[in-house]
């Protein structure tokens, strides 16, 4: 097989690499891109696209269930709604695969040569590829790691039979009717608060005192409350210690030391995820490393000229949106643009019920940083959008500077937030003040009032609370 040779070769064609890819085959670079398995990655084969498809399809059919057994304000009466859960998958994978064709099409549109199979360094600018057809040679004067994330696996609970991660979960041929899950970061709430609406008896363990650990109290209560209303039992200080094949159980122990058992017919394991870091060949190159995760700068130039590094394998945030605006960034750089890298506006999104928003710093973290700051919160309780969609929970915060008033970071929870993440995140992109928002006329009745309100709130003449 004859080798190739280009200007810029990317590993991965998860979010960040196929980004990178396209915008600089845009740009008129020579561009390669190796891929093993399809193309869209974690993201969009097995986590993003496919959980949120599921988690609508589950806010559907427990909307019906609801008001099947409850008479309904809005009165509406309906018969118990039957679930077939093989056309819900299906549907699901319809969805993926014609995101897989459009992303296929997007690099051909591009000119951006693709190749099929698993990438191995040989030096810093060669790299073998074990395709189909043979070994595939690829010398590049730059190149963009890319290879993304795992889920991380416990010693006690190996993946296999019941034990299953994210990815299985998006794949069960049925509804569990016991389902464990082990961890209640977003990944796991977001999983389970779907499957408990489509009928499973869902148990989130937890090993810390709450759950989703990396938002304040203030924004998970109201999912917290939600939980509860679902019928998923939360037991936090408690750590998975093994399986008990015998008895279909999640042996666990709490916080005081004692051992417990939970029924379960899969016991899903989302604990976090782990840089893809082996079986490339990172042993063939001399990079400088943060842990497990490839160290870059702020223009994702890792310690090796001409090697960048971007999306998870990169470290925190682990998000999809991260891992695109790096991509871009790179295709541009190596294009000879000005470029370079600013993590302070990229939101936090938790598609749990209600939905949480984070974007920059919260209460907790000026306070740690020692700015004196204004916050300024509105609920959703006072907000007529809110109460027409019976969507009265949850509330927008605005943190701001209180000398110039500049806003720092705004957080929300509520139902269908995440809508409001890139005007949260434009308001302190552009340097907003409070003025800014609280002086732009935003429309009645939404639910972007909120954000209006939040910011007069922190100015101190709140027009609806």
């Amino acid at each position: 097989m004859k080798d190739i040779s280009c200007k810029l070769l990317v590993i991965g064609a998860g979010p960040g690499g196929y980004v990178c890819a396209i915008r600089a085959g845009q740009l008129g670079i020579d561009t390669v891109i190796v891929e093993a398995g399809k193309p869209g990655g974690t993201c969009l084969n097995i986590g993003c696209i496919p959980s949120k498809a599921l988690i609508h399809a589950a806010e559907e059919y427990e909307k019906i269930a609801h008001w099947a057994e409850h008479q309904s304000p809005l009165g509406i009466a309906t018969a118990k709604p039957v679930l077939d859960f093989a056309k819900t998958v299906a549907w699901k994978d319809g969805i993926v695969g014609r995101l897989n064709g459009g992303v296929s099409g997007l690099l051909k549109k591009a000119h951006v040569k693709v190749v099929q199979g698993w990438a191995k360094f040989r030096d810093g600018k060669t790299v073998e590829v074990e395709t189909e057809t043979g070994l595939q040679v690829i010398r590049a004067e730059n190149v963009v790691i890319a290879t993304g994330s795992a889920p991380v696996m416990l010693p006690t609970l190996p993946f296999g039979g019941p034990v299953i991660s994210s990815a299985e979960a998006l794949s069960l041929s049925e509804v569990p009717d016991r389902l464990v899950v082990v961890g209640g970061g977003y990944i796991g709430l977001e999983l389970g608060t779907a499957f408990a609406k489509l009928g499973a008896k869902v148990t989130v363990v937890e090993a810390q005192a709450r759950i989703l650990p990396q938002y304040d109290t203030e924004l998970t209560q109201p999912v917290a409350k939600r939980l509860r209303q679902l019928g998923v039992e939360v037991l936090t200080g408690a750590a998975a210690a093994g399986l008990d094949q015998v008895n279909s159980a999640l042996v666990i122990k709490t916080s005081e030391s004692k051992e417990a058992r939970l029924p379960a017919d899969k016991i899903l394991v989302t604990v976090g995820r782990r840089p893809v870091t082996d079986g490339w060949g990172l042993d063939q190159l001399v990079l400088d490393m943060d842990g497990r995760f490839i160290r870059i700068d702020d223009k994702c130039r890792t310690s090796m000229r001409g090697i960048y590094a971007i999306g998870d394998v990169t470290g925190e945030p682990m998000l999809a949106h991260r891992a695109m605006a790096q991509g871009e960034m790179v295709a541009e750089i190596v294009a000879g643009h000005p470029r370079s890298w600013d993590k302070r506006t990229i939101p936090a999104v938790c598609f749990t019920d209600p939905e949480i928003v984070a974007v920059g710093i919260g209460p907790d973290e000026a306070r740690e940083k020692g700015v004196e700051t204004k916050v300024g919160i509105f609920p959703f309780s006072a907000n007529g959008r809110a109460m027409t969609k019976l969507g009265e929970q949850g509330f927008v915060r605005v943190v701001a500077r209180a000398d110039n008033h500049l806003v720092l970071g705004v957080q929300a929870v509520g139902q269908g937030i995440s809508e409001m993440a890139a005007a949260f995140s434009l308001a302190i992109e552009m340097g907003a003040r409070l003025e800014d928002i609280a002086g732009t006329i935003h429309a009645h009745p939404t639910q972007g009032e909120g954000f209006q309100e939040a910011a007069l709130k922190a100015l101190g003449h709140g027009l609806h609370i």
